[in-house]
């Protein structure tokens, strides 16, 4: 899973529109990723296709997506993978400022 897509699938824990959206990755990222329309729409329409989201209204131009029970576990899977790298990663702390 893309950075993206994890953002995305974490942002989507409430349904919202494509702006809000943007709002949320920024938010939910502290300020880390920002991402634009062009890149926000492309994983999207991936993550629909994937049944990773679903569309639930559309209201002329805006679109308000909801994350799927499938999207929930990728997301907890993705979660849990991260988790793990970072816990083994933490070998380095053991060995300290070793380089």
């Amino acid at each position: 899973m893309t950075e993206a897509m994890y953002y995305v699938l974490l942002a989507l824990m409430n349904p919202a529109h494509g702006y809000r959206l943007m709002q949320e990755i920024q938010s939910v990222s502290n300020g880390r990723l920002q991402m634009g329309p062009g890149t926000l729409y492309g994983v999207l329409a991936r993550m629909q296709s994937d049944k990773l989201i679903q569309l639930v209204n559309e209201d002329g131009r805006r679109k308000i997506y909801r994350i799927t029970k499938e999207g929930e576990n990728a997301l907890y899977l993705e979660y849990n993978r991260l988790a793990d790298m970072v816990n083994d990663g933490k070998m380095m702390l053991d060995k300290g400022t070793e380089k």
